[in-house]
């Protein structure tokens, strides 16, 4: 397998000859079921405080039990679908393991005039399934993951997506932008579950379409493979300081979805809108994290535990300090998108205004129109629920 691909000359990736492909087993919430560097009570609290019985409520703003309440209904559909083979076969679908809830599709492919074609009517379809991003680019086997985490078992497995597959649908669902201003809280939540719940109705519905014109589709989401590389690859954004994907439309408020397969697809250009040279002098998500997780110095090959990927020059989190955090305060954390100067309404045109700013030699000046006219401290729950300003 080639370190490094011509690809690499589009999208910025330094990959080098150390590389090494990531195997979920040391993903962060695996080393939490098997790792006692990670395991804990406080995290399997964690975990058990998305069913509400154990959300284990408090007096804190944002922390009530109707902030919960919406918090664990937002992923209700998500945890309906992971579980759904769960008890029969131990698949843990979304998750660690590829969706495989499919009814059987047409026996022959489609005959598409042109790729051209197939790819306006995936596109069409994915929007009207309700993806806020689409994009296409090629199978790269380097973002796959070596091995994917067996929940019964507690060790890795051989990944189950065929590596013949020469295509990936790469798709993006927004989070909503007033539940992430009330970060850190269990109402926050909300953002991530309606994101995920929305990713997994519409990466099924169109892995379905897909087999219905007589292709393969293998629909994905936090299992088979990393995903920012590829949604950078099909065109969506850059990486930021804080290791999350920042594009033109949504900032870093984006949950991302796979489906590998062989319809034939022509494939979108990554695309620079600034987000590597902005970072470099912004430093608002690092300063903004509670467990310094996220780093101040330039980007670089340093790892700071076995669940960071090892071979690309980047800035990378560390994830131990990070989810730490998160089981601490019982809910999971997004105070780096909430602080990230991208996240942003760009349906406004101000707020585009400054994007071509950003993108520009007046970074500087993007950056302190930021700090001066934006409000990114946290909002209280009480301001989202009664709809106030």
């Amino acid at each position: 397998m080639p370190f490094n691909k011509p690809i690499d000359d589009l999208t910025g990736f330094d990959v080098s000859e150390d590389f090494q492909q990531f195997n979920q087993k040391n993903d962060i919430y695996c080393r939490s079921l098997w790792d006692p560097a990670v395991q804990s009570d406080k995290a399997e609290a964690f975990f058990n405080g998305y069913f509400m019985p154990e959300a284990r409520s408090r007096r804190t703003d944002g922390f009530s039990q109707r902030d919960y309440a919406l918090r664990n209904a937002t992923w209700h559909i998500t945890n309906v679908l992971r579980d759904i083979r769960r008890q029969d076969t131990g698949r843990k679908e979304g998750f660690f393991d590829y969706f495989s809830s499919h009814e059987a599709g047409w026996p022959e492919p489609y005959a598409f005039e042109s790729p051209e074609q197939a790819s306006a009517d995936v596109r069409k379809v994915a929007k009207l399934c309700g993806a806020d991003l689409v994009g296409f680019c090629a199978f790269d086997e380097r973002w796959m993951y070596s091995g994917t985490f067996n929940e019964q078992t507690l060790d890795s497995r051989a990944n189950e997506v065929p590596g013949d597959l020469p295509n990936v649908i790469v798709l993006g669902e927004s989070m909503d932008e007033d539940l992430t201003k009330t970060v850190p809280s269990a109402l926050s939540g909300s953002a991530t579950g309606m994101g995920y719940s929305f990713d997994a109705l519409t990466l099924l519905t169109l892995a379905q379409y897909i087999r219905n014109l007589g292709y393969r589709a293998y629909a994905t989401m936090n299992d088979s493979s990393l995903a920012i590389p590829l949604a950078v690859q099909a065109g969506f954004g850059e990486v930021g300081r804080h290791s999350l994907l920042i594009t033109p439309e949504f900032g870093p408020r984006l949950r991302l979805g796979r489906i590998f397969t062989d319809i034939p697809l022509t494939y979108d250009t990554p695309k620079k809108i600034g987000v590597q040279s902005f970072c470099q002098i912004c430093d608002r998500c690092a300063k903004g994290c509670p467990p310094a997780a996220i780093p101040f110095e330039p980007p670089s090959q340093k790892t700071h535990n076995r669940s960071n990927l090892i071979g690309v020059t980047k800035w990378t989190v560390d994830a131990e300090k990070c989810f730490k955090f998160w089981v601490n305060q019982n809910t999971d954390c997004s105070i780096c998108i909430r602080v990230c100067p991208f996240n942003r309404d760009y349906r406004r045109w101000y707020n585009r205004v400054w994007r071509n700013i950003a993108n520009s030699c007046l970074r500087r000046l993007a950056l302190w129109l930021d700090d001066k006219l934006v409000n990114r401290r946290r909002h209280k729950s009480t301001w989202w629920w009664s709809g106030k300003p």
